[in-house]
């Protein structure tokens, strides 16, 4: 960053916006937590320069949450999980919906890989690691039908 970078308050925000999406995607929600944390006395720009970034088409909503759910299947979570953590990041919900549509992943083949990378071929024998394992896929963020299928061939 130049002499007069350093004195320009919104040049110096969108430098550190500029670094922050250098470094992955960021949701605007995200990016306005960040620079009003590390430029408290300037967060009355803070929207501005977002705004800016945005006309530019250097920051997008739309292409961090395609980047996100990607990033999340490939953990291996459930759309449940990801459109909740989506939200947190102030993903609006019908964008999250879109997003996860578009995605065109099959759930019910993902928690069945999921449960298989986890467990194996171990048997599922009883009502207790039934449940066990439900549970886990729950917290992964599987529906129940989806949760369901795993166990049908049992």
């Amino acid at each position: 960053m130049s002499h007069a970078e350093e004195k320009d308050p919104r040049a110096q925000l969108r430098y550190r916006a500029m670094d922050l999406l250098a470094r992955r995607e960021h949701s605007v929600h995200e990016l306005l937590t960040k620079l009003t944390a590390r430029l408290p006395e300037h967060s009355e720009l803070i929207p501005e320069v977002l705004a800016s970034l945005q006309r530019d088409q250097l920051q997008s909503d739309q292409r961090f949450a395609e980047a996100f759910v990607s990033s999340r299947i490939r953990k291996g979570q459930g759309p449940y999980r990801i459109r909740q953590e989506l939200q947190q990041r102030g993903i609006q919900t019908a964008m999250a919906e879109q997003v996860l549509t578009d995605c065109g992943e099959d759930w019910f083949k993902l928690a069945a890989d999921v449960v298989g990378r986890k467990y194996g071929q171990q048997p599922c024998d009883s009502f207790q690691e039934r449940a066990r394992r439900s549970r886990f896929l729950q917290y992964r963020g599987f529906s129940s039908e989806q949760i369901q299928a795993c166990f049908d061939g049992d």
